[in-house]
């Protein structure tokens, strides 16, 4: 059975979790084998495995030193030395660009922003905000392929994780962008917004004084705070949080959407969410298409109430 890569998306030795979708995907075209970049595999492997890695290929931390380039040679050189059946990365801007040097260096196509892929390597594209499917496929060479994030279901499969160490000669072009500096982002005690079991998200009807309602709820329910674009434009929460087309993708098993309207830009980046919970004071408003639950209220009454009571049976 050909070697599908996957290029591991880790923090501190920990896996991402969208390193585990990506896995889940690779089973069904070959047999998985991540690609780690960096330190910290031994703290990794046990996750890698756990989701089905049949090896792990370690490459030196040097290729951390340099922005993409390297990691792109070091990936169409595996896919060349293992005849690779394809190579899967996440759609995060870095992996996106990642992924195109790589197509380019096999000579091969790329696909972006897949939300599914077959067994017979054939993509699907949510496109035009959620409203049109399509489907793609690569005619020649090694696909290269960039998922987003929580598109796929990540389902546990015992692998080997035999760990290999590879070396990749970085070329001199490559190395013409190095990293001077790392600054690590302070995080709070909240949950990542894309790996979160729960999502409670404020809209444009939340008020730029009160974006507090929403993340009191969120902190009772241990959820991460997500936010619309109109919210982030309007510079009452910070553009990392914002949830649509234009932000981050998250697929929940519970998303909150307080004082959301529900426009197609918001709906591309949540629709796949388990469950949908919406508060707003219009009941015509399109996020109740959408919704498994809704409440027709003024959202400044309905959260704080549903605060309290979330923090009474805790």
């Amino acid at each position: 059975m050909a070697e599908v890569l996957v290029l591991v998306d880790h923090v501190d030795g920990q896996v991402k979790k969208v390193t585990t979708e990506l896995l889940t995907a690779a089973r069904r075209i070959g047999e998985p084998a991540a690609v780690w970049v960096g330190e910290g595999v031994e703290s990794g492997k046990a996750a890698l495995a756990e989701f089905g890695a049949e090896k792990v290929y370690v490459a030196p931390a040097e290729v951390n030193d340099y922005v993409v380039a390297p990691k792109a040679e070091l990936l169409a050189k595996l896919a060349q030395e293992k005849d690779a059946a394809a190579i899967l990365v996440s759609a995060t801007a870095e992996n996106k660009e990642i992924a195109g040097r790589t197509a380019v260096k096999l000579g091969s196509g790329v696909l972006t922003d897949v939300v599914d892929v077959t067994a017979e390597l054939v993509t699907e594209h949510s496109i035009f905000g959620g409203a049109t499917v399509t489907h793609a496929r690569v005619t020649t060479g090694v696909p290269v392929i960039a998922v987003r994030p929580n598109s796929v279901v990540p389902e546990a499969a015992a692998g080997a994780a035999a760990e290999e160490a590879v070396s990749v000669d970085i070329s001199d072009a490559a190395k013409t962008a190095k990293v001077v500096e790392r600054v690590v982002q302070e995080k709070g005690e909240r949950p990542e917004l894309t790996e979160a079991a729960i999502v409670v998200s404020g809209g444009r009807g939340v008020g730029s004084d009160d974006f507090a309602v929403v993340e009191n709820l969120a902190d009772s329910l241990g959820a991460a705070v997500g936010a619309s674009r109109a919210v982030v434009d309007s510079g009452w929460y910070p553009n990392q949080f914002q949830v649509g087309q234009t932000g981050k993708t998250v697929s929940p098993n519970l998303y909150v959407a307080l004082g959301i309207s529900g426009a197609i830009q918001h709906r591309a980046g949540m629709q796949t969410s388990k469950n949908i919970l919406a508060v707003n004071k219009d009941p015509e408003a399109p996020i109740f298409e959408l919704a498994d639950f809704g409440v027709v209220g003024d959202l400044h009454t309905v959260a704080p109430q549903l605060t309290e009571e979330i923090n009474k049976r805790k």
